[in-house]
């Protein structure tokens, strides 16, 4: 473990403070001798779980509290008393990293140390081969990752469980050891027990060669990154994906763009997505149906209209109304209404207002049903506006429609003017201007 100590010495600075994930296996007590054995001064936090599955659980607890008592470490434990989702492992993984980052924020820690190994790597490549995941999924894990103000390390990358096994037994370090990792009933037991020693049988340099695997596919990704950074707001904005737009694209990029869009929706969910759903989403944009939708894990609705593809997540809760009194300016997280002194712009987004036609105050709404807007040759349901302007349903929810006191349409910004709007060449009194922060669906 020289190069695994080098690397600590290499990455630690004195004083800094660390967190480490202590089960009492094999892997995190090598990783914790590792940390004690780094020539600064650093303070380690030991944060141990206990997931509350076995008998065995109460006394792996107190293991490894005695152990770091010995030792004079700071130790802090948690006990899992329920589990209430079906996904055991997701439950487990996500209740563990919101305790660490509790423990990291208590502490103000830098670094977050966790003793996933080489044969943790190649068996999280292979699963994802056999289930299939994003391109960077491909990867595994990274020996560094960043995260919410933190890096997790993981040092032991490029050791195999054996490795672990003899330098524990040389060192004469204690552990306890899992029973259920023997178990076939998951699904990485299988891929631990029936597939590792055959790879590491077939050549004995087999971490190396998956770490090599890992890399490239992780240096790959980022130069993918790079470019759909600079595409990926031409084409994707306020949760409309412009299909047109998309369609330019190389189709690796096309695939890139809209895994980078749900990698944002999902975050650390991503792992709800498969080849399936990627290719399903293909199907919808490729479709010459219109007004065609399909759906996604936790509650996402991804619906094609009007040349656009709209990822809303699903709400039984009826939009919020709002009515907000205009006076001179308002701005929200979209759009913003001023009045200015002049233009000589005819736009939707401008609106020229004589105050003997209207009646004060001004109040600016968001979609309500019966709303009618009189227009210079005839009158019009505001829904049938936003129909015949092709404007998706999500972006009606929050259109901003102006209305005077007796609650008459004056204005839909950007959309459609009112009979009450006065041409450039007419006097008027109140001249109001609507801007988007962002490029919203209906661009021309």
């Amino acid at each position: 473990m020289i190069e695994e100590i080098n690397y600590l010495d290499n990455l630690l600075k004195s004083n800094d403070i660390v967190v480490v994930s202590l089960s009492g296996g094999p892997d995190s007590m090598c990783l914790l001798n590792l940390l004690l054995k780094v020539s600064k001064k650093i303070k380690i936090i030991v944060a141990h779980i206990n997931h509350n599955v076995r008998k065995e659980s109460k006394d792996e607890e107190i293991f490894v509290k005695n152990y770091c008592q010995e030792r004079k470490l700071i130790f802090e434990t948690m006990k899992i008393e329920n589990y209430t989702n079906q996904n055991f492992h997701k439950e487990a993984r996500d209740i563990r990293y919101n305790y660490m980052e509790k423990i990291i924020n208590k502490y103000n820690a830098k670094y977050l140390f966790t003793a996933h190994h080489g044969d943790d790597l190649i068996e999280s490549i292979l699963m994802h081969l056999v289930r299939g995941t994003s391109f960077l999924g491909y990867s595994g894990f990274k020996r560094e990752t960043k995260r919410n103000g933190y890096i997790i390390v993981r040092p032991l990358i490029n050791k195999s469980k054996m490795e672990i096994i003899n330098y524990n037994k040389k060192n004469n370090i204690p552990y306890v050891l899992d029973k259920t990792n023997a178990s076939k009933e998951y699904t990485r037991n299988r891929f631990r027990i029936d597939i590792l020693p055959l790879l590491h049988k077939e050549n004995n340099k087999v971490i190396e060669k998956f770490n090599k695997f890992s890399n490239l596919i992780i240096e790959y990704d980022d130069y993918i990154k790079n470019l759909v950074i600079n595409k990926i707001d031409y084409i994707y904005k306020n949760n409309y994906l412009n299909i047109s737009k998309l369609k330019k694209e190389e189709p690796l990029i096309q695939k890139s763009i809209i895994k980078e869009i749900l990698y944002k929706i999902y975050d650390d969910n991503i792992y709800l997505l498969n080849d399936r759903h990627i290719n399903l989403l293909f199907k919808l944009i490729n479709s010459k149906k219109q007004n065609t939708n399909i759906c996604f894990p936790n509650n996402l609705n991804i619906k094609k209209e009007y040349g656009y593809i709209y990822f809303n997540k699903i709400n039984n809760e009826k939009p919020k109304k709002e009515v907000i009194k205009f006076e001179k300016y308002y701005e929200n997280n979209n759009y913003k209404l001023e009045i200015i002194e002049k233009s000589t712009e005819k736009s939707n987004n401008i609106f020229r207002l004589s105050l003997k036609d209207i009646d004060l105050p001004l109040y600016i709404i968001n979609k309500e049903d019966g709303l009618i807007i009189e227009l210079k040759n005839g009158h019009k349901k505001v829904n049938r506006v936003f129909i015949d302007s092709k404007i998706p349903k999500g972006q009606r929810e929050i259109q901003p429609i102006l209305i005077d006191s007796k609650k008459r349409v004056l204005w839909i910004p950007g959309i459609k003017k009112s009979k009450f709007d006065k041409d450039k060449s007419q006097k008027c009194d109140i001249i109001i201007k609507y801007s988007l922060k962002e490029e919203f669906l209906n661009e021309k």
